[in-house]
């Protein structure tokens, strides 16, 4: 008998988000692909050493997430044990059952500082949007003035001796379709060695930014559809009769922010899929009742019955003129 798949699963979700960013990601090794820890600056790693606090993302007692304040070392080997442990778990099937986690536990106290890898959300390797000034600038006072392009600086029609200089633009990245980072670890030397980098295509050195090498795994893209499929059976969505397109409209939004997701931040990407999903339906449900709005509201102007269900808003109906 086939074993059941189910494709509603935080933990299979979390690892094929991981698979589709790593297909846009390049690395020295394919073990440095997976991580231990999450952080948002560079200059964190080497302070690992001497013991530096990070704040991190807990569950308390009733199950809340909430922020508390961890060691790096300990934080990072612990959870560098528990995936050493689960992948041996994985790996030990026994009669169609996994072995229990005891019998392969990691001691997190055995792991050395440079076997930890960690993952640094950084923007340095991607490169900059080209510049672009708009040609006209509303400004505080609402006053709309016109920017010469070619000796960059404002002109007005009530001022022309001292032309102000345009304010620094602020340094734009090229658009890409989740966070990018860097993976880095300490090596024996205590010299932070870079292992990887995301939407980068060929080597470390002598590659180059890409942001379109990568795919979303075909078991992503299943899960996206079976999240809008059922999320559309639900009794509060499932009589519009525009259903299918609220399904569409979802489907289309997960495949665009579907990789945004941010594991650093919480492990429940199945709320954050149901946030996305339940915002698109409601997006055409608004649409569509606007629409209705207009086309009730040109049948009266025209003396014929509107929808049924404006008449039902006047509690009794009001039909057309004979």
């Amino acid at each position: 008998m086939a074993r059941k798949i189910n494709y509603l699963n935080n933990k299979d979700i979390l690892k094929e988000i991981h698979k589709s960013k790593t297909s846009y990601c390049t690395f020295s090794a394919p073990e440095y692909a997976d991580y231990d820890i999450i952080i948002s600056d560079l200059a964190m790693i080497p302070k690992m050493l001497k013991g530096k606090r990070i704040k991190v993302m807990e569950e308390n007692e009733k199950g809340k997430e909430v922020e508390v304040t961890q060691h790096i070392p300990a934080v990072a080997k612990a959870a560098r044990a528990d995936r050493l442990t689960k992948l041996a778990q994985d790996a030990q099937i026994i009669d169609g059952k996994k072995i229990k986690a005891e019998l392969v536990a990691v001691d997190p106290f055995g792991i050395k500082n440079h076997e930890v890898i960690f993952r640094v959300m950084m923007w340095d390797h991607i490169p900059e949007a080209p510049a672009t000034i708009p040609k006209i600038v509303k400004t505080k006072k609402n006053k709309m003035i016109a920017i010469d392009e070619e000796a960059d600086v404002l002109v007005t029609e009530y001022d022309e001796e001292v032309p102000e200089i345009l304010p620094p633009v602020p340094i734009k990245f090229m658009k890409v379709n989740f966070p990018p980072f860097q993976h880095y670890r300490l090596n024996e030397k205590g010299e932070l060695e870079c292992l990887g980098k995301s939407h980068w295509i060929g080597s470390l050195t002598k590659g180059s930014f890409s942001r379109d090498h990568g795919k979303v795994t075909n078991k992503l893209a299943l899960m996206y559809i079976k999240l809008c499929e059922r999320y559309a059976t639900r009794s509060n969505w499932r009589g519009y009769t525009y259903n299918d397109e609220m399904k569409s409209q979802a489907l289309l939004q997960l495949s665009q922010i579907g990789l945004q997701f941010d594991e650093s931040k919480s492990a429940n990407p199945f709320a954050y899929y149901t946030a996305t999903i339940t915002n698109s339906f409601t997006r055409v449900l608004n649409i569509e009742k606007r629409n209705q709005n207009i086309r009730d509201d040109i049948l009266e102007m025209n003396n014929f019955n509107p929808s049924y269900t404006r008449q039902n808003d006047w509690g009794g109906g009001h039909g057309a003129d004979e």
